[in-house]
């Protein structure tokens, strides 16, 4: 997500089964009853042993950097014996059920609030990773409503969802033969957001992968063929970015009502929630920039993550210091495409990184490197530090793409690097987290090993006027614009130099036209 708002991402590095594939946690979710704004969840489960005796719901959600507690939205909680007959169940921590006698559990049933209209009690929700329930449609994400057995996380999943008859539904999850959605895992179903109810749906072909969207407005001001209208150019652009789209099918759901909240990317899908408004030509590319961030994480993290990402902790939080991997490049990249396809001009460019400066000046701590921003982020202090890896963290990242542009005479710069990288890795290969930096520098420049030792791992002063200067832009920390009474301070500025020579030229077209 851009600006001040946080986005998260999951990996589900596996291979598509058949939708036929049975499962061994079979939830039924009722939602033609919505009174309380509960979810009302059953699971049916075969062959629980004694090493199953938690029910598990997430402390955390991947990329979100944040502590969720979801179980502490938790109203009833029960379990049952093959012939009905109840048995003790006992909540042990905010996210956790004890299980007294998992052998004999044949079905558990419990309700769960949903997180919009809940109360917070101080800590705070995502919306765009929570859930929404009303008359006209529902937000589903999997970790706000289900849970799972421990030492099941891996297991595969059916969600039978019960919903009124006219209702349409958006999802990355296909139907198994008996109608119900089918997930390899508990990573994979929550890796799926699913938005029901009176939406509008379309979708195109792009060399090759479907793009779906749906679209909720709570007065039908917006409609998904008007956001894929906008959206069309930034697909291709991107598809040419990447040079080809890792997937068949892609799925965007939008939510327009009373929130701006920000959106939520996934392998196969994203999600956003912003408030309902008029749609506008202008409203539909800034959804549409939004959109080209969420959008590249089909390169990174889906191709490209550690083993902390791919092996993800739904109890315990555990960060991976490679953020500006996953956030700070694929910031970067959503203005680059978008350059390089002739959406935004070079002065656009040239005004996203002023506003970037301005606010991590305005607004964060300089002493927060990249890594540290990513190791404290589960904490109060490192939260509010967090969304700085938007806009510090995109402009550092831009500073690395002309570091390669430059070595390599304008050949190899990152993208080409990102690239050769998602070959290299791919969903189901991981890289390991600790080794990455020296990967790396192994596949680019000694010189970049000193740019990460600055910049990343530490948080020594940015040389902008020295990496700009090398295409051609010259920038002042602050500058006098005007004359006289009307003069004016101005800071960040960036500026196209008309004197460039031909080196400088020849670098900044690679910049902003190289595909």
């Amino acid at each position: 997500m851009k600006k001040l708002f946080t986005t998260s991402w999951l990996i589900v590095g596996v291979v598509l089964l058949s939708c036929g594939q049975e499962a061994t946690l079979n939830y039924s979710i009722n939602l033609n009853d919505r009174s309380d704004d509960e979810f009302k969840v059953t699971l049916d489960v075969e062959g629980l042993s004694n090493e199953n005796d938690i029910y598990q719901f997430a402390a955390t959600a991947p990329g979100t950097y944040q502590t969720m507690n979801v179980g502490r939205f938790v109203r009833t909680f029960k379990a049952y014996d093959k012939k009905g007959k109840e048995i003790a169940t006992e909540k042990m921590s905010e996210n956790q059920w004890k299980l007294s006698e998992p052998k004999k559990i044949k079905k558990l049933e419990y309700t769960i609030a949903e997180t919009w209209d809940t109360p917070e009690n101080g800590m705070k929700f995502y919306k765009m990773c929570g859930t929404s329930m009303e008359d006209d449609h529902v937000l589903f994400n999997a970790h706000c409503v289900i849970g799972y057995p421990k030492g099941l996380q891996s297991e595969p999943l059916t969600l039978a969802l019960d919903y009124p008859e006219n209702w349409n539904i958006g999802t990355a999850l296909s139907k198994n033969d008996k109608g119900a959605y089918y997930a390899q895992s508990f990573d994979h179903a929550v890796d799926s957001p699913i938005l029901m109810g009176r939406l509008t749906e379309a979708s195109a072909d792009f060399n090759g992968t479907k793009v779906e969207l749906y679209t909720y407005s709570k007065t039908d001001k917006i409609k998904s063929a008007d956001l894929l209208e906008s959206m069309s150019a930034m697909l291709e652009a991107a598809n040419k970015f990447v040079v080809e789209f890792p997937v068949d099918r892609y799925t965007f759901l939008f939510h327009f009502e009373d929130h701006n909240a920000g959106a939520w990317e996934h392998s196969y899908s994203s999600e956003y929630v912003y408030i309902e408004d008029d749609y506008a030509v202008d409203g539909g590319a800034k959804i549409t920039s939004t959109a080209a961030h969420e959008f590249f994480h089909i390169i990174t993290p889906l191709n490209i993550h550690s083993e902390i990402i791919e092996q993800f902790n739904f109890v315990t939080p555990t960060p991976s210091n490679h953020l500006w991997l996953y956030e700070a490049t694929t910031e970067w990249a959503s203005d680059m495409m978008q350059v390089r396809g002739g959406i935004m001009t070079v002065d656009d460019l040239l005004g996203q990184l002023r506003y970037k400066l301005r606010v991590d000046a305005g607004y964060f701590d300089s002493n927060y490197s990249l890594v540290k921003l990513a190791e404290t982020s589960f904490s109060p202090e490192g939260q509010k530090q967090y969304s700085n890896i938007y806009y510090k963290g995109a402009v550092i990242i831009n500073m690395l793409d002309i570091l390669l542009l430059e070595k390599s005479d304008g050949k190899r710069g990152l993208r080409e690097v990102v690239n050769e990288l998602s070959k290299k890795y791919g969903p189901e290969r991981a890289f390991p987290e600790a080794d990455f930096f020296d990967i790396f520098v192994e596949m680019t420049y000694p010189e970049v090993a000193d740019f990460f030792d600055n910049y990343i791992k530490q948080a020594k002063p940015l040389p902008l006027e020295e990496y700009y200067a090398k295409v051609g832009v010259k920038y002042s920390a602050e500058k006098t614009v005007g004359d006289g009474d009307e003069a004016e301070k101005k800071p960040f500025v960036f500026e196209i130099d008309p004197d460039a020579t031909e080196k400088q030229l020849a670098l900044r077209k690679a910049w902003t036209t190289n595909f």
